[in-house]
């Protein structure tokens, strides 16, 4: 979420005529990232934790795109660039070690449902 209200400030200074091109996706797309991860939080169980962690790198991933333009436009320097590349290098990194050990993260949750079955 930090990254996000980052890209936010950070996007207040683009230009108007990249409101829609450029500030509307970067933004959506930084949100996407914490807002999927919120969904797979709650449905742990499996592939469903799995596709929605997946869906949050691939809006990561897309987060970087979107800054790549603004880098290339010069709506950003080099620094800020990097700055936030790398960050989502390791939010990436993340998300990739906790779809690996998916099962370590479920298993609890089949626990309480089986309790809850019971």
């Amino acid at each position: 979420m930090g990254m996000s209200t980052m890209i936010y400030e950070l996007s207040k200074s683009f230009p108007k005529e990249e409101l829609y091109s450029l500030t509307d996706p970067v933004r959506g797309s930084s949100r996407s990232v914490t807002a999927n991860i919120s969904e797979a939080w709650e449905k742990k169980y499996g592939k469903s934790f799995v596709a929605k962690l997946t869906d949050s790198e691939g809006e990561a991933r897309e987060t970087q795109t979107w800054l790549q333009f603004a880098f290339a436009c010069n709506d950003i320097n080099e620094e800020q660039y990097n700055n936030l590349h790398n960050k989502y290098n390791q939010i990436i990194g993340m998300l990739v070690n906790v779809m690996n050990q998916s099962e370590k993260w479920c298993s609890f949750s089949s626990i309480n449902k089986e309790k809850n079955n019971l």
